[in-house]
């Protein structure tokens, strides 16, 4: 059985000021959304920079009483 299928290639022209930006898709997504990708993007740029997962410091203090 041979299949002859073919993919219509479609393209949609519209002006500039028809285009949506990416404000307006991620004003449409909730504020966990929005703070997970935010997340994700600083995992992958610190484990692009560094090569290692960050974590945070300990900083200890003495405290005179």
């Amino acid at each position: 059985m041979e299949r002859n299928s073919e993919v219509a290639k479609v393209v949609t022209k519209i002006s500039i000021s028809e285009a949506s930006t990416d404000y307006t898709y991620w004003r449409t997504r909730s504020y966990q959304e929005r703070l997970a990708a935010l997340e994700e993007i600083r995992r992958d740029y610190h484990l692009w920079k560094h090569d290692a997962e960050p974590r945070l410091q300990r900083v200890y203090q003495i405290v005179k009483r």
